[in-house]
Parts: C-alpha cells; structure tokens; sequence
C-alpha cells in the first residue's frame, strides 16, 4: 500500500471526504506494484479458491455421506442445504481463482464457513473421541473465513491474472 503525504496548500481534505482531520491518503492501487506480487496472489488465489471448489465439489459427489451426517447434526432440509452449500463453495472457490465476481465470491465463503463452523463443527459438543477432529474443522473454518475475507477486501483492486468480471 503506497501512502501518499500531501500538502495543505495543495491539497483541499474536504474533497477527499476527510474533512480536514488529517493530509495522508492510502491508496490501495499500487498493491501488486512490488516485483512478484501478482504472482504471488496469483498462487494464493489458486491454492485458496482450488481448495474450496474442491470442497465443493465434494458436497456434490459425496452427498450420499455428507446429508446424513449434516441430518445427524441438526440442520433443517440437509438434502437440499448440502447441494447449496456446495454451490456456495464452488462458486466462491472459482470466483477467487478466476478473479470472476471476486468479491461476491468472497462474501459467499465469509458467509458460509463461520456458519458452517458453528453448526458443523461443534467440538464443545460431541464426545471426547471427537472432540479434536472437530476442533480441528472448527479452526480450518475460522482461518480460512480470514482468508475470505481478505479476498474480499481485495475485490474492488483489479487482480492481475485474473478475468477482471465483477459487478463492484
């Protein structure tokens, strides 16, 4: 992030919504400047998004096993949330990877995986045998709900190596 330290003579805060409180600007613009950056978050996009589509995918191809066990704890109409929630993490997973809709994409995970943490991922909950699993989902959830919303905050720059779609 480049910040920029303008002058009172030159510069009117107002017009930068400041209203004279203070002469620094950050100015996201130049956050892929720095030699390698693009390639860099072209690698995080497709580990990141990779992993989710993946996850994704699987809601799809293992639903025979992931209903029930989505029925078993608790949540309403499983056989129709399960299919959705994949939706949901191929959607934003492909988003992230091809920079299409990125910060759709990105709201889309920041929605699901705390919720999915919660509701899927009670550790406090279950037996003492699976009680580390659990924790383990539940933090995996967590840390990546970061990693959304960091892509998501990135959503209004123009990613390099990306498709450059979206509606914001």
């Amino acid at each position: 992030m480049r910040i920029l330290r303008r002058h009172p003579e030159s510069f009117d805060d107002r017009s930068a919504g400041l209203h004279g409180k203070s002469s620094v600007i950050a100015l996201q613009a130049g956050i892929f400047d720095a030699s390698g950056a693009g390639i860099v978050f072209l690698v995080a996009r497709l580990l990141f998004g990779g992993v989710l589509a993946f996850m994704g995918m699987n809601h799809f191809m293992n639903a025979d096993q992931m209903v029930p066990y989505a029925d078993a704890k608790g949540i309403p109409a499983a056989s129709l949330l399960v299919p959705f929630s994949g939706g949901q993490l191929l959607f934003g997973g492909l988003a992230i990877v091809f920079g299409i809709y990125p910060v759709l994409g990105g709201g889309a995970i920041a929605v699901f995986l705390p919720i999915a943490a919660v509701m899927m991922h009670d550790f406090w909950a279950v037996s003492e045998e699976e009680q580390q699993s659990e924790l383990t989902d539940f933090l995996k959830n967590v840390a990546m709900t970061g990693g959304a919303l960091a892509f998501l905050a990135a959503g209004g720059v123009d990613w390099p190596f990306a498709l450059g779609i979206g509606a914001f």
